[in-house]
């Protein structure tokens, strides 16, 4: 059975939303805190990046002997740097990388379990979840893709090394809007109907 261990990218500025999103809350929890906990309901070893913020974000992750913090200096390069550096950060015996973003907290739990149902019955190097057309995260990557996205220019992204064969990519629809609910600003988090900024 393939080995799949978990990546959150969770190193960004949060600049249009004013603070750092993987501390916003749902549900009571952090963004970080909910996601963490659903995506080890499916991998046995999660990979948190962080880069922005990190001191903050660092002391919102839950302490989990599964869970492992791996820091990116060079976080306004983008998410794929962050990427790189979460794919480093796995073991030598990890299949591949289940991949999801720390300001996507919306993504429900049996989501997850079907992307890697899906990676595991097709064999797919690359499986992406889609809602309505549109592609979204979670991301499966294979190990046999590690290379490529390591080697791959930050200022174009991971979706480089998507759109170069098309005949490696499996798309699982899903009825999940939050796979591809983007909240970058405050009135993303009003429409989305989660609690608004904390006061600092």
């Amino acid at each position: 059975m393939p080995n799949l261990e978990g990546i959150i990218l969770a190193a960004g500025e949060s600049r249009r939303m004013g603070y750092p999103k993987p501390l916003l809350k749902i549900g009571g929890r952090t963004f970080i805190e909910h996601i963490a906990a659903t995506m080890l309901a499916v991998v046995p070893r999660l990979v948190i990046v962080i880069g922005a913020h990190r001191e903050r974000v660092r002391g919102a992750i839950p302490r989990d002997p599964r869970i492992v913090i791996a820091e990116n200096p060079n976080y306004a390069r983008g998410q794929l740097s962050s990427l790189k550096v979460g794919l480093s950060a796995l073991r030598p015996d990890a299949s591949g990388a289940l991949v999801h973003l720390g300001d996507h907290p919306m993504v429900r739990a049996e989501t997850f379990a079907a992307i890697v149902d899906w990676y595991n019955q097709t064999g797919k190097p690359i499986v992406i979840a889609r809602h309505d057309g549109h592609r979204g995260h979670p991301v499966v990557f294979d190990r046999t893709m590690f290379a490529e996205l390591q080697s791959a220019p930050e200022e174009v992204g991971a979706r480089n090394v998507v759109n170069a064969d098309s005949s490696r990519v499996a798309y699982v629809d899903l009825d999940d809007g939050g796979i591809n609910l983007d909240l970058d600003t405050p009135s993303d988090l009003a429409r989305a109907g989660l609690p608004p900024l904390p006061k600092e």
